[in-house]
């Protein structure tokens, strides 16, 4: 009797197999402990460093996914180059948020720490080849984070670099040009154009697609972070941008002629087809 109850006890416990306690084992629950694939990864966004006082001691934080359930393992820092002016670093770790049922679709920060092979010095911090830190400038022990324009843009001002800020902060759209630019240091209009139809790598296919574009008009007023959008406009004169502004400046609006029509074609909506007449009707 003891025996068969014994073999009973195995036989049900071999059943379970490597459930546990609430665990439905649905791929469906993200609490389930379903095996599932932990794979390389990198964080969302670095939003901070620190530096120590030996200036080697380098510590990152960074946006990474978070759940009910671990999200993130071994996740650590590592230098990948260096020159006079930059150091390059990594932030990798292992995630299972690439599949939804991980439960890790949240987003949370975490920090590690990294000990440089010297002092950072005047050189920038590249973090993820796209976030940049630099001790110029800083509060420290945080490192200053730089913006689009790297750790030093340019003066605002009547300048092709300043002119680049602007476009970045007006959003243009990639690989726009630059068809004019009236400025005085403290105000700026730009009007600006980007290519529009087909991919144009044969100029011998659709030439025609190659040369449509649309264009705009921006208005900016000088900030001490740059050049700062007051707003956009296609039409001739000062009227669209002093409704917003009354203070910008008459010299560089005035004169200012209306986009051509050509660079904002409309879409009218197509009219309903006309009622058919009684002697139309079979």
């Amino acid at each position: 009797m003891a025996a068969a109850l014994c073999a009973a006890a195995v036989l049900l416990l071999g059943g379970c197999g490597t459930q546990v306690a609430g665990d439905t084992n649905d791929a469906n629950d993200p609490s389930s402990t379903v095996s599932l694939p932990w794979t390389l990864a990198q964080p969302s966004a670095v939003t901070a460093a620190q530096l120590a006082d030996d200036r080697r001691m380098l510590t990152l934080t960074a946006r990474v996914p978070k759940g009910k359930r671990p999200c993130v393992r071994a996740f650590k820092a590592a230098l990948t180059d260096s020159t006079q002016k930059y150091m390059w670093v990594q932030i990798t770790f292992s995630s299972p948020s690439g599949d939804r049922h991980s439960g890790c679709t949240g987003e949370g920060t975490a920090s590690t720490r990294l000990r440089l092979p010297e002092p950072l010095g005047n050189r920038e911090l590249i973090v993820d080849s796209s976030t940049q830190f630099t001790a110029d400038g800083a509060k420290l022990p945080a490192l200053r984070l730089c913006g689009e324009l790297g750790c030093h843009p340019p003066a605002t001002g009547c300048t092709v670099r300043s002119y680049e800020q602007a476009m970045i902060a007006a959003d243009a759209p990639a690989h726009s040009y630059r068809d004019a630019e009236h400025c005085d240091g403290k105000w700026l209009v730009i009007d600006f154009s980007w290519r529009t139809g087909p991919v144009c790598g044969d100029t011998s296919a659709t030439p025609s697609g190659c040369s449509s574009r649309l264009g705009d008009r921006w208005f900016f007023r000088a900030k001490p972070a740059g050049w700062k959008v007051i707003t956009a406009s296609s039409t001739g004169g000062c009227k669209a941008v002093r409704r917003v502004e009354p203070a910008f400046p008459s010299a560089l609006c005035a004169a200012l002629a209306p986009l051509s029509a050509s660079l904002h074609p409309s879409y009218p909506p197509v009219s309903a087809s006309p009622t058919a007449t009684a002697s139309q009707l079979p």
